[in-house]
């Protein structure tokens, strides 16, 4: 006689869909299709997952190498959200506070993410790192996974990025075509977003704000100060009085 499988108990069952909301939220998934896209598994995975009552343990592995997100948290709501020290530290209710949209429109899908300082962690290092100071919800088609987001605090770029507007910087593209917007670290200014050009040898970074010098700076020496291309800015072109 074949053995009975064990049904969920309500217990299980209130683990079960607080983990699978969870996993939701930090990915943007809203449906058993998106969600079975992130994991890189079949849809009738989530669905014997939900009639075991049971999440794979190599789903937690998964969304720590995709989105660096907290196996703990995942399954059982314990803090920091994320392990990655890069992505700060984004509070579980700014994820789980998010008002539902509509399946079917792929922007509905969002997600949290720190906002760095453009000052960085060190001011005067060699090397920037990221200084997380808030959390900004993009859409989920504005995330990569080598994204950097910050805020602008300077001039330069207006009237084309406004001081306050948040710039998403893709560390993965490194290149720098002409008249590309380029995230560039100077120490002690931090960094600075600019239009790149190579002329004669050298790159030349202009500003939009023609009362902002050209910076001029070598190969071998612009490849070391590059972080990334920008690839969106999000600002408000009509903030309130």
């Amino acid at each position: 006689m074949a053995k009975l499988k064990k049904k969920c108990d309500e217990r299980l069952e209130r683990w079960f869909e607080e983990a699978m909301e969870r996993i939701k939220k930090a990915t943007g998934a809203r449906t058993q299709v998106q969600l079975a896209e992130v994991l890189g598994v079949r849809q009738s995975s989530i669905s014997d997952a939900k009639r075991r009552c049971s999440v794979p343990s190599d789903w937690f592995l998964k969304l720590y190498r995709s989105h660096g997100l907290n196996p703990n948290w995942l399954s059982d709501g314990e803090e920091p959200v994320y392990l990655n020290s890069s992505r700060g530290g984004v509070p579980a209710e700014n994820l789980l506070r998010e008002t539902p949209a509509g399946y079917g429109r792929t922007n509905a899908r969002g997600r949290v993410v720190p906002v760095s300082s453009m000052a960085g962690a060190e001011v005067d290092a060699p090397k920037w790192r990221p200084q997380p100071v808030e959390d900004l919800s993009i859409p989920e088609s504005f995330f990569r996974p080598e994204l950097l987001v910050v805020r602008v605090d300077s001039a330069g770029m207006e009237p084309i990025i406004l001081r306050g507007g948040y710039v998403g910087v893709d560390m993965s593209q490194r290149q720098h075509p002409d008249g590309d917007l380029c995230a560039v670290h100077f120490p002690h200014q931090g960094l600075l977003i600019r239009r790149v050009y190579y002329e004669d040898g050298r790159f030349a970074l202009r500003a939009e704000d023609k009362t902002h010098a050209d910076l001029h700076v070598s190969a071998d020496e612009m490849a070391e100060r590059t972080l990334g291309r920008v690839i969106w800015v999000i600002q408000n072109l009509a903030p309130q009085v």
